[in-house]
This record gives structure tokens, sequence and C-alpha cells, in this order.
């Protein structure tokens, strides 16, 4: 729970005295491209229906980002059902207060059908229901993750009013790891590390990365339904801090040609119920097949063996967009195959462990999504393969790098269609894998239909 408020259990019988000074409750849930989608209720509907769940249009779940609706319809939304309403059940953990909308009140949803099924593809369901299934075998799945973004110095309307292009960066330069260039932006800057205590989204670092007006944030490690509510809600600050600043921050994986993009690499590690970190050994094991995994435990080498083995199946809820695959290119410390390797930056799956590290910061780093990743599946698609892993006892498939794996999918039709008939279906069900792909396949038909500035630029006037 985050929120000076914050009480040991929250109950729909506190309720009434936490909210006591309130008019009005903000909602929220999160959809398929990972966007916050809500509203605000007053104080009298919230108390009166947060047993029984509130309505939600399914529309949030049968467009895309810009509210155009799916060029296939999908079951749960579309002419055919009359874009019917799903319901809205209150987490009663996520409760926090937002200081930039004076300090109202604030819980995520999950969402349900009518009759109170779980939906198939709610992202927060999605995770929960993966993360259910490690608790069970006592174990808690850790994570953490880091997004780079770029900031430019333009409002909603002056990038309307430019055509998105010869954006003016929030400072200029390749300058990682700088201390002068925050400073031209100090009240921003330190605003965030600000807004996210705020928040309850604490980080753990900020700095500047290698690219003009780059930011790098790190959020604080912890469980991971915690880390995925946090995720999201800190992209959601940021860019609310950002509106009095005249600034807009870029999550984009590849916001420009001929500079790094924007990484959202992914930590992951597993606890037992002492709190022992599971993928840790406690002595080096002299018999490893290779010596990047001497310090990995059994449990730590079949779960990286299971990611190994079906990463490519669920690339979509990886790299979601069309841009996602502009990233994955070479000379950016970007992964272009299934790779692994100890403390390797360049591989697919960097492992983390001593000697460099400590026993109990014993983790995998996925180095595979960008800054646009969807936080809720993507970490639900590598638990549950890594998941899959230690139930077969799976084996690390080929050698470290430079050894190197199968060649990720090199577009968004490419991931779609593996997707499609790959392991997803074994992990989430043939109606979520539906649902997801009509939405991928949604936006290659909205891509392949644009005709975009360098096509303009290269054929105008010449052709």
């Amino acid at each position: 729970m985050a929120s000076s408020d914050a009480v040991d259990v929250l109950t729909v019988d506190s309720l009434p005295e936490l909210l006591r000074d309130d008019d009005n409750v903000k909602l929220a849930g999160i959809d398929v491209d990972g966007l916050l989608r809500g509203k605000v209720v007053s104080k009298t509907k919230f108390l009166s229906s947060v047993q029984n769940g509130f309505g939600f249009c399914s529309v949030i779940f049968g467009w895309d980002l810009h509210d155009k609706t799916y060029s296939q319809s999908t079951a749960i939304s579309s002419a055919e059902t009359g874009f019917s309403d799903i319901t809205a059940k209150i987490d009663f953990s996520s409760f926090r207060r937002i200081p930039f909308e004076h300090n109202l009140p604030f819980f995520l949803v999950t969402f349900h059908y009518p009759n109170g099924k779980p939906l198939e593809f709610c992202p927060r369901g999605v995770l929960h229901s993966v993360v259910e299934k490690f608790e069970t075998s006592g174990m808690t799945p850790m994570a953490g993750i880091e997004f780079e973004f770029f900031n430019f110095q333009e409002t909603a309307r002056s990038l309307k009013k430019k055509g998105y292009a010869g954006l003016d960066h929030l400072t200029p330069g390749m300058c990682g790891y700088s201390l002068l260039r925050p400073l031209a932006n100090q009240s921003f800057f330190h605003g965030i590390t600000k807004l996210a205590r705020q928040i309850g989204c604490p980080i753990e670092s900020l700095h500047t990365e290698s690219g003009p007006g780059v930011y790098e944030i790190a959020l604080e490690y912890t469980s991971v339904r915690a880390l995925a509510d946090r995720a999201c809600l800190l992209k959601w600050g940021v860019k609310a801090l950002a509106l009095g600043h005249g600034i807009t921050p870029c999550f984009m994986a590849k916001p420009l040609q001929g500079l790094p993009g924007n990484s959202g690499h992914i930590h992951l590690s597993l606890l037992s119920s002492d709190g022992t970190n599971l993928f840790s050994r406690k002595t080096r094991d002299e018999q490893a097949k290779w010596s990047d995994i001497a310090w990995l435990s059994d449990t730590g080498r079949q779960f990286l063996a299971g990611i190994l083995n079906g990463i490519e199946d669920v690339m979509p809820l990886l790299a979601p967009n069309v841009n996602s695959y502009k990233r994955l290119v070479e000379n950016f410390w970007a992964p272009l195959n299934v790779s692994w390797g100890f403390e390797s930056r360049l591989a697919s799956i960097r492992v983390i462990a001593p000697p460099l590290a400590s026993p109990k910061a014993t983790r995998l780093e996925v180095r595979v999504p960008g800054a646009d990743v969807h936080p809720y599946f993507a970490l639900a698609a590598l638990l549950a393969l890594g998941l899959k892993g230690i139930k077969e006892k799976a084996e690390i498939p080929f050698g470290p790098v430079p050894t190197i794996g199968r060649r990720l999918a090199r577009d968004l039709r490419e991931a779609t269609a593996r997707f499609r008939k790959g392991v997803a279906n074994e992990l989430f069900g043939p109606e979520f894998v539906e649902h997801l792909a009509r939405t991928r396949e949604h936006e290659i038909r909205e891509w392949e239909q644009a005709t975009t500035s360098w096509e303009r630029e290269r054929y105008m006037e010449l052709i």
C-alpha cells in the first residue's frame, strides 16, 4: 500500500474513515497496450459499489491506443456484443494518493466478466494468475525494471504542429552519467525522484543515459505484483510531471534513427518462504558445464533454460509494437538472437551472480524488451516460461556468448505469427492468444496502410 494514509490492512469497513475528507476517488485498469484507463467516481458511488465492482465499457479491450476499434472484432468487445460492460474489481492493496491531483485517492482494478469470471486478457489478472502458481509452490517472484526515455522540450500541441519531426531535445549531445546535464532541468529531474516516492513507486537510481535528453530510471527491486503496478504508474507520473515543464517524455523503443533506442530491461529472481534467493548457489559448482553458471542454482538454471527455450514464442508480449523491432538491431547493445552469458550486456539474458554480485543479488536480466514493454504481459510471459523450465527440469540448450541461438523475430508480423502457434497457447490459453494476436495484427495493418515521412522524402520529388 502506497500512501501516507496507509493502514496495515485495508478493508471495506475501513474505507469510510480512510476517505472521510474526500469527495471523489480515481479508478484505473490496464489495457492491452499497457495504458492506464480509468475514471473519477464520487465517494458515494465508490462506497456503494466497491464490494460488487464497477461497470467499465468493454471497448477498452476493443480499441487501440488511439481509440480506434480493431480491424478484426474481438470476442469481448465488438458491434456484435454491443460493447457491453465488463466489471472492474478494486484491488485494495493498490491504494495510494495522487499528489499532482490534490491528493486524490486512487485504486487499481482488475477486470472480470459480469458473471465474475476473470477476463482472460486483463493484464493484472494474467500476471497475478502466474504469480499464484509460484506462491502455491512456496516461491515468491521478485523483479526490477529499468526504463530509458528520451525527453523533448515539446508539448502535445507542438508535436502535432511539427509533425513529430525536428523536435527539440531537452539537452544536446551524448552525455551518459552526466552530473552537468541534469542541472539544466533540476526541477524536472529531481521532481521525478520525489514524485516516485509520493506515489509509492520508489526508485533505485536516476541518471542521464547516452543520448540527447535521455534519462534512465531503475525501479526498486520488489515483488512482481508490486513491480508491474509501479512500472505503469511511474510512466504515468513522469508524463504528468513533465506536463508542467513543457516536456514530453518518450518511451518508444526506437524514437530516432541513428541513435540508441530506449531499453526496458527486466531483472528476475525467486525467493523461498524464508527469504532465500532460489537462484543462488552456496558454493561454486566446479563441475558446471559452463563457468557462466557456476554460481547459479539448479532452479536458476532451469528457469533460464525455460526462457531460452520459449522466448521467441512470446515476443509480442516483450516487444509489442511495430517500432519495438527497430531497436533490435546491431551495434546498439540490443540483442538480435536468443543468447545468454555471465555479466554480458550483449546477450539476450545476462546472468548476474558471484563473484561480481552478492549471492542474495543473484538474478537474470532479460535485455530484449524496450521501454515500450507491457510490464504485466512481459513479466507474466517470462515467469511462465521460467516455471515451465523448472517443472520440466529443463537444461540450458546451448552455451553462453559468443554462442548464439535462434534469431529473434525481425518484425511484429513474424513475432505474431509465431505467437499464434507457439507455447503461449499452453501458458495462457487460446482465448488470450487469439485476442492478443488480433490486437497486434491491427497494429501491423495500421503500419502497412501508413504513408511515412521517409516515403515522401525518398519519392515525392524524384520518382
